[in-house]
């Protein structure tokens, strides 16, 4: 059955497995659907976050697991997911570069003995969602003995690609040879299934551990030096990666979109007076990532940042970030999507606003004010699902009663 055909099935589905409409939010919920209006979801497999529920599973209980997220997308009336490939400098595809994922069979090399991306791939596309490829560049892995890598393992092979920062592994940013390296073993992946986009997350360079060095000095000595700061060079080191990819997907396929899901925060205001009003870390200063600079240079199809914050929250407020970053895709040819963080929603850990059943669906009626917000993304598969105080159920009442293609 062709694309457009099994597209036309599943959202013909979809009213009959969401939950009942309220008419109050149909004239909106027809216009996203005209125009086009992401909604997504994360699927995480690092450290088993989401799926595989766990390492070791069969195969056929895998597949299982991961029909099953497909199915709950449908259900709640998203189009897309975004499913993690390449959680830890290791592949959940067949691939020449680097070996099978441990969080299929617990063993970082040991074949699952089926093909999870290009199943994913292919049951996604048959239930109308579109499947977004995400990947992490440099994460080696969440521990710091090489020698628990698979052997053969390109970290093995060239351990002065490979620099242990915070209780991890993670290859050099600064190294050419590194950047040419990941690429080459993410673009595998889009040569051989044809997902609907290329997607990073937040992590570049790492998060600030206090105390700690990120020893990068042997690099910034041989490539740092037509720059200011090392600061600048790490940015430049992030900028090439970005713009190479952009421009490596379109080679490689063709109408494969790129997209990153940032930190929420490109620079406060009070650093930078083209920054947002927010005393929160900084995504060009403290990760090296020059977010919006990706945006106004047109390299990114899409950009979605984790606006994980409640309204009214002082330090980092979504009701600041999101006109923010409103302005700053305007005019630009990148789509701007925006990260919710459903994972709050009833966490007792977290602040009164997230134990409000409503906080997201506000958000999303926030969003309905700035055109240039086209829709948005949930973190994650695990409490798309769950659903602990019926948050998620609450957005698809107050604002998914119809079904919605994703913008293109």
């Amino acid at each position: 059955m062709g694309r457009v055909t099994r597209r036309a099935f599943a959202l013909a589905a979809l009213a009959t497995l969401a939950t009942g409409p309220r008419a109050s939010a149909a004239p909106q919920a027809h216009r996203r659907m005209h125009g086009g209006e992401m909604r997504g979801m994360w699927v995480a497999t690092v450290a088993n976050r989401d799926w595989p529920s766990r390492a070791g599973l069969s195969a056929a209980a895998q597949r299982a697991e991961l029909t099953a997220h497909l199915d709950t997308a449908v259900r709640r009336r998203l189009n897309t997911v975004i499913l993690q490939v390449r959680p830890t400098a290791d592949a959940l595809w067949p691939s020449p570069y680097e070996p099978w994922s441990a969080v299929l069979t617990g063993t970082q090399g040991a074949a699952p003995g089926w093909d999870p991306l290009g199943t994913a791939v292919r049951e996604a596309h048959a239930r109308g969602l579109e499947l977004h490829a995400w990947f992490n560049p440099y994460r080696i892995a969440n521990h710091t003995d090489p020698t628990r890598l698979a052997a053969g393992h390109p970290a093995r092979r060239h351990p002065d690609w490979v620099v242990t920062y915070g209780g991890k592994l993670y290859y050099n940013p600064g190294l050419p040879e590194v950047r040419a390296f990941v690429q080459d073993a993410m673009l595998d992946a889009v040569r051989r299934y044809p997902v609907d986009a290329v997607h990073f997350d937040d992590y570049f360079y790492p998060y600030p551990v206090a105390g700690q060095t990120f020893d990068d000095q042997a690099a910034y000595d041989r490539y740092g030096g037509g720059f200011p700061t090392r600061a600048a060079w790490r940015r430049d080191n992030v900028d090439l990666l970005v713009s190479e990819m952009s421009a490596r997907i379109k080679q490689v396929r063709p109408g494969t979109r790129f997209g990153i899901s940032p930190f929420g925060v490109w620079r406060n205001a009070g650093t930078d007076p083209l920054g947002s009003d927010t005393r929160a870390l900084q995504a060009y200063d403290d990760l090296y990532a020059d977010t919006r600079k990706w945006v106004r240079e047109n390299w990114l199809d899409y950009i979605c940042p984790q606006l994980y914050w409640h309204i009214g929250n002082a330090p980092a407020d979504y009701g600041v970030l999101l006109p923010w970053w409103a302005r700053t895709v305007r005019g630009t040819r990148t789509k701007l999507y925006l990260g919710e963080a459903l994972y709050r929603a009833g966490d007792p850990a977290q602040a009164a606003a997230w134990q409000q059943p409503d906080e997201l669906s506000r958000h999303l009626t926030l969003a309905r004010n700035h055109p240039e917000a086209r829709g948005h993304v949930f973190f994650a598969a695990r409490e798309v699902a769950q659903d602990r105080i019926g948050a998620m159920a609450r957005v698809v009442a107050d604002h998914y009663q119809q079904p919605a293609q994703p913008p293109r």
